[in-house]
Formats: structure tokens, C-alpha cells, sequence
């Protein structure tokens, strides 16, 4: 099993980082099948052969996702996926 971590710090305020955080779940939603749902300010994600959370802060956003087995081969263009995705709605 492989774990992807991924933390951005950001100046937008908890309001706003959540929903560039939504922007982003739901293109990792699109090309990935992850399926979200909020409780606060923590998203719990699922999907086939992941599982994870993306939790936003003040200051920060960090993405904790574990993969299976067989998804552990992917990790590497999974974790700049997030990474890529994430910066761009952060910044935009």
C-alpha cells in the first residue's frame, strides 16, 4: 500500500481554499471515479482502490490518500496529479 501526502500553504482564508478545494475534488472525481463528501472542513474520499482525506485550514490545504496494491504502481503520476490540480486551483 502507498501513501500520498501533500500539503499547500495558502493566503485565500479557510472559506475560500475550500471551495478551490471543491474545484479540484471534482476534477480528481472526473478522471479518477473519487467520490467526495465534506463533513466540516475535512473532505473523506473513496474510490476504487483509493481512500483518503483532504483536509483545508487557515493556512493550509493537505491531501493524505492511500492506494492499494495495485494503484501503488500509479503513485508517482497520482501524486502529481493532486499536485498539479491542486496548485492550479490554489494560485488561480
Amino acid at each position: 500500500m502507498a501513501r500520498i501526502t501533500v500539503e499547500r500553504q495558502h493566503t485565500l482564508g479557510k472559506e475560500k481554499a475550500r471551495e478551490k478545494a471543491e474545484i479540484m475534488l471534482q476534477k480528481l472525481s472526473d478522471k479518477y471515479g473519487i467520490e467526495h463528501e465534506w463533513t466540516g472542513d475535512t473532505v473523506a474520499l473513496e474510490g476504487k482502490g483509493a481512500k483518503g482525506t483532504v483536509a483545508v485550514e487557515d493556512e493550509w490545504v493537505r491531501v493524505n490518500i492511500d492506494l492499494n496494491f495495485f494503484l501503488s504502481a500509479m503513485s508517482g503520476s497520482i501524486q502529481s496529479e493532486v499536485e498539479r490540480q491542486l496548485d492550479k486551483v490554489l494560485t488561480a
